[in-house]
């Protein structure tokens, strides 16, 4: 039996194909540079059959990065349960940061583009930070009840946690340098893992 509203896995692969192409033209040219005649050829489709997949060229932008955004995040939300100890922490933001190099022409889109268009902004927001947000904040505070990290505000703990990924987004170099090594990465790594768990102040 055929479940309504799902597409063809042809019309599926085209649609995907029309993001990947976006994805790449809006990191490249910006949404206003990139036409919808550009993003055709670059996905090797007809111009009319975007508009068979989207309303306009706007909701394209909008599912680029919302869609980027989600599987970052929910993969990020799923290795949540490891971490009970600083190594386990420490795997998962390596694991996590290289996943942001990987979509760096959605994150570039995502930051570049929020700023020009409040329907993105309010997409992500609702789509995205406040799942997600709620999501992590029930993680650390079951994780707090169990002893695990110390009794704070969790929604406070899940905005800084989720908060050091964003900024990975704003330019390729913000946290790692471009080219960086899989050592080099290991010890970011560890140094952003020892700081969300011990802070920055000297112990006496």
């Amino acid at each position: 039996m055929r479940i309504l509203n799902r597409l063809p896995q042809s019309d599926t692969a085209t649609k995907q194909r029309i993001l990947q192409a976006a994805q790449r033209l809006f990191a490249l040219r910006g949404y206003d540079g990139t036409t919808t005649r550009d993003l055709a050829s670059a996905a090797g489709v007809a111009e009319g059959t975007i508009f068979r997949h989207f309303d306009n060229k706007k909701a394209i932008l909008i599912e680029v990065a919302t869609q980027g955004w989600v599987e970052i995040l929910t993969d990020l939300l799923t290795e949540l349960s490891e971490m009970g100890s600083y190594k386990a922490v420490a795997q998962v933001m390596r694991r996590r940061m290289i996943r942001m190099r990987e979509n760096s022409d959605m994150m570039r889109v995502c930051f570049m583009e929020a700023q020009f268009h409040p329907e993105l902004r309010d997409r992500i927001h609702s789509e995205v930070i406040i799942k997600m947000t709620d999501v992590a904040e029930a993680f650390f505070e079951t994780a707090m009840e169990r002893g695990i990290y110390r009794r704070t505000n969790p929604k406070i703990v899940a905005k800084v946690f989720l908060g050091m990924f964003a900024v990975a987004g704003f330019s390729d170099d913000t946290i790692m340098e471009p080219g960086a090594s899989p050592q080099q990465m290991q010890e970011m790594a560890e140094g952003i893992a020892d700081i969300f768990l011990n802070g920055v102040l000297a112990k006496n």
